[in-house]
């Protein structure tokens, strides 16, 4: 049950250590840890060298944190891919309770978990609002799964690229499951991609809904 882990990370120098340390103490260590960097203009790589967590750190240009995460999939060479955004949190004892689940319930292709917030430069403290993760930072899934949905593609304003993943899995069957427990924590971090509304950013949504109703258009008129 080994399993890689794939953190696609921009400018993510300020807190790319504490994720990577959060993944190095998991109760089951993971097989690899792959970093890849999507253009940072910070000091992420250096933040990544001197984390003393072993990885494999790949670059690329800029393009986008689902194309970070598709790059992340094809390098990756254990059975389960883990993967988290570079500015959260794992709890001790996350991939294990997965990995527990997809043993369980071989009928599932990914597990994912609740997660709570905390805000940076503070330490959580349980108060967080908490609910279900259908995320990168909380997702486990079959690498042959992974690969199978195929690439996970960047919206305008590089935000709902998972929204739209997971959609395309489930309308391709695949079961999905959620751990009723919180096993990872979210960073609330003025600047960071996925912080507060923004109507540039939020474009993503708006496009994700529209190619989603494409496909169910497609495949009611018989030509998905």
């Amino acid at each position: 049950m080994s399993y890689s882990v794939v953190i696609p990370a921009w400018n993510a120098a300020r807190t790319i250590a504490e994720t990577l340390r959060s993944v190095a103490a998991q109760s089951v260590p993971p097989a690899e840890i792959i970093v890849v960097d999507d253009g940072s203009s910070d000091e992420t790589e250096a933040a990544v060298l001197q984390s003393g967590v072993a990885v494999r750190y790949v670059r690329q240009n800029n393009a986008g944190p689902g194309s970070a995460t598709t790059r992340g999939f094809a390098l990756a060479t254990a059975p389960f891919i883990a993967t988290v955004d570079a500015d959260d949190l794992w709890l001790r004892q996350k991939v294990e309770r997965q990995l527990r689940r997809l043993d369980e319930a071989p009928q599932l292709t990914a597990v994912f978990t609740l997660w709570r917030t905390f805000r940076h430069g503070q330490p959580d403290d349980g108060t967080g609002t908490a609910g279900p993760g259908w995320s990168r930072t909380t997702m486990l899934v079959r690498r042959e799964v992974a690969l199978a949905v195929g690439p996970v593609i960047d919206p305008p304003g590089n935000r709902g690229e998972m929204v739209d993943w997971l959609g395309r899995a489930r309308e391709n069957g695949h079961q999905l499951g959620m751990i009723d427990e919180v096993l990872a924590l979210r960073r609330i971090l003025p600047g960071s991609m996925s912080y507060g509304r923004d109507p540039a950013r939020d474009r993503g949504y708006l496009e994700v809904a529209r190619m989603a109703m494409l496909r169910r258009k497609l495949k009611n008129t018989g030509q998905g």
